[in-house]
């Protein structure tokens, strides 16, 4: 099991920066290096509590499903999306958004376990907390982009 925390500084409204991080159509753009598209569940639009999305990606060279479903909202200060089919053993992962001084702070917590036992174990310690670090950070600096222009208006209802 392992647990990976990465904040994002935005300089934007709490609720701008939840809605974008809900969104369908602003995961798949700010995951554009994994060829991530949703292809099951809510495939657009906003996410709201009890909905859920099948994601197909390629991450690690393998093209992979993970089914997640939002599971606690609190809109604008946190939700909740867990694994319910996938690859790993367990994901769940906890957005939070705290007012600060300059806007936002975006705070994701994921929390997982690897697949394949021991081996698993291995990989997730010495590659795969690495790998899904940079992607939560590498997310986070795309949504920051859009909430910190005019670019999240096209992904969310906000105001």
């Amino acid at each position: 099991m392992a647990i990976i925390r990465v904040e994002t500084n935005i300089a934007a409204d709490p609720a701008v920066c939840f809605d974008l991080a809900r969104s369908v159509d602003a995961h798949i753009h700010s995951a554009d290096g994994t060829s991530e598209r949703a292809v099951g569940g809510v495939t657009t639009g906003l996410l709201q509590l009890g909905d859920e999305v099948t994601w197909r990606a390629r991450h690690l060279g393998i093209t992979q499903e993970l089914t997640s479903r939002l599971t606690a909202f609190d809109r604008p200060r946190h939700f909740r999306d867990e694994m319910v089919r996938g690859v790993f053993r367990r994901v769940v992962h906890d957005h939070y958004f705290e007012v600060v001084p300059k806007g936002t702070r975006m705070v994701d917590v994921f929390d997982y376990s690897a697949p394949f036992g021991p081996l698993g174990t291995l990989v997730e310690r010495f590659y795969l907390t690495w790998y899904m670090s940079r992607f939560l950070e590498r997310r986070g600096q795309a949504l920051r982009a859009l909430a910190e222009s005019d670019g999240w208006r096209r992904f969310t209802d906000a105001d």
